[in-house]
């Protein structure tokens, strides 16, 4: 999820909370929260405006009228998705000091996203993108586009690094974050699938040995975790 990203859904928040919302978008939001953890568990395509309504104990036709078909309401589920890794993953993570801390806070913020419990089949954008990655359409175009959004989060943050002197100069900072990228479905291979105990571990130690290989040699690393540090310039 890039910064571009978070601003909109700044912005959005901002017009929101002028006004309170009203008892349909109320009940939309909640629609949408029930379905984000459902589509989780069950699968984007497994997920039906009947599925739903029988779940919420809802008529088919009072769902339909906030969604209108299928492909929207999986669209307004990922967009409530969106929104929430920004505020969970992306707004903290920026607000952590340039450099390395950064890099560290996304990749760890990340992994607390990914075993959220309010998302109970982990991130629904790996999710989706291993059910909609032959389909296409609008809504795989979506997952498509925030996952670029993520790697450029990635890249730039570790641009940073390599600015602030953290990073070595030469470093190819979209790599890193095709490697950080990797880390991370490795890891949810191993949690979700292998239920393997050790899956965190296992992805702090392949995420130590890339930040390591990246690192210039003449930074020192504080030892004092990123998240308990305070806010620099951006």
């Amino acid at each position: 999820m890039a910064p571009r990203t978070s601003a909109r859904s700044a912005g959005a928040s901002r017009r929101a909370s002028a006004r309170p919302p009203s008892k349909g978008e109320q009940t939309r939001e909640a629609i949408l929260a029930h379905a984000l953890g459902l589509a989780t568990r069950i699968g984007f395509e497994g997920l039906t405006i009947g599925r739903l309504a029988d779940d919420l104990k809802m008529s088919k036709s009072g769902l339909f009228a906030h969604f209108r078909s299928k492909e929207a309401l999986q669209l307004e589920i990922l967009r409530i998705a969106g929104a929430r890794m920004v505020e969970m993953v992306v707004k903290p993570a920026l607000a952590t000091p340039r450099g390395e801390p950064r890099v560290r806070a996304l990749f760890e913020r990340w992994l607390a996203w990914e075993q959220s419990p309010s998302l109970p089949g982990g991130c629904p954008f790996m999710a989706a993108s291993f059910e909609l990655d032959d389909r296409p359409g609008p809504v795989r175009d979506y997952v498509v586009q925030n996952l670029r959004d993520w790697l450029d989060t990635l890249a730039g943050a570790a641009r940073i690094a390599v600015q602030e002197g953290h990073f070595r100069a030469d470093l190819d900072c979209e790599q890193f974050a095709h490697d950080c990228q990797g880390i991370g479905l490795a890891f949810v291979h191993a949690s979700r699938l292998m239920r393997d105990p050790r899956a965190r571990a296992r992805a702090s130690t392949a995420f130590e040995a890339l930040v390591s290989a990246s690192r210039s040699p003449a930074y020192t690393p504080r030892s004092v975790p990123a998240a308990a540090a305070g806010g620099r310039r951006r």
